[in-house]
């Protein structure tokens, strides 16, 4: 088997990386079909996927690939409201042209998305083909990628993820565990709802659906919703870091940090694909955190 992945430096791209050299993630062993793989790991500096020009010399060069795992994308969420166009390059236009290049050599794409393409006013997690509506660029931005790659390639899987973790590179827990070293406090909002979730899980979960031939739109989190004040709460203790926690509304922190990007209230998802093919074998949100906390300072960067 051949396999890409893009933006593979980032905190999914590790993931899928030690999960195919090891044969296995924290979860289980990934499935057998890609031992022995022939992967190419890619990121910007190799690749920048928004240039069709440039990832169709790539795929002349180095293709054809029998499974595309696009992982490149513009995720900081307040710079996407100051460049959507910029943003849009990356997260469609980009996922576009991988999808395409997959689908001319016949091969499978997954295109990662997001939570963040509904508008969080339904307190009820959402299932895959529930209405979408997002109030963010980068909400808009990863909804149009989806409908160009599922447009451009028959054989491809979309999957929405959230408030992703992983061991390389920045993240909301190494963020709160900084502040709270640094300044004995963290003041986080409490009244936005979702689903913290390991990226060794997530990568865990793609390779299982990618094996497959049921393509579609998946959702994939860890078990379990609770606010982003519960999740750097829990990120804090498990560390030891003594701190004062304050939890905040949306509009507290709107005040605070009035060019920050409106974001969902209620963003849950519900694994109901998962379940209905390869199975949800995601953990429930705190025991994966918790691993992650016992890894970190071995794994981490």
């Amino acid at each position: 088997m051949r396999v890409l992945v893009t933006g593979a430096r980032g905190q999914l791209g590790n993931e899928l990386r030690r999960c195919l050299e090891s044969g296995r993630s924290e979860i289980g062993p990934v499935p057998a079909c890609y031992a022995g793989a022939d992967v190419d790991y890619v990121d910007y500096g190799e690749l920048d996927i928004s240039d069709a020009a440039a990832v169709d010399a790539w795929f002349a060069e180095r293709g054809p690939y029998d499974l595309v795992v696009n992982c490149a994308a513009i995720t900081n969420v307040d710079g996407c409201e100051s460049d959507e166009e910029g943003a849009y390059r990356v997260n469609a236009t980009g996922a576009e042209n991988m999808a395409r290049a997959a689908a001319a050599c016949g091969g499978k794409v997954v295109h990662v998305s997001t939570d963040y393409v509904f508008p969080g006013t339904d307190p009820e997690p959402r299932h895959e083909d529930d209405p979408v509506g997002p109030i963010s660029a980068y909400g808009r931005t990863k909804l149009a990628g989806e409908k160009l790659v599922m447009a451009a390639c028959p054989r491809s899987f979309v999957v929405r993820t959230a408030w992703l973790y992983g061991y390389v590179g920045k993240n909301f827990v190494k963020t709160m565990l900084r502040l709270a070293r640094e300044h004995g406090r963290i003041s986080v909002v409490a009244d936005q709802l979702g689903n913290p979730t390991s990226a060794n899980d997530l990568a865990h979960e793609i390779l299982a659906i990618a094996a497959t031939e049921d393509y579609g739109i998946y959702h994939c989190t860890n078990d379990g919703t609770c606010s982003w004040f519960d999740f750097a709460s829990a990120a804090v203790d498990l560390a030891g870091v003594p701190c004062e926690k304050e939890p905040l509304t949306s509009a507290e922190y709107k005040e605070r940090f009035p060019n920050s990007a409106d974001r969902p209230a209620y963003s849950s998802l519900d694994n109901a694909h998962l379940r209905a093919t390869v199975g949800d074998d995601m953990r429930p949100w705190r025991e994966a955190l918790a691993t992650y906390m016992d890894n970190l300072e071995e794994l981490g960067d």
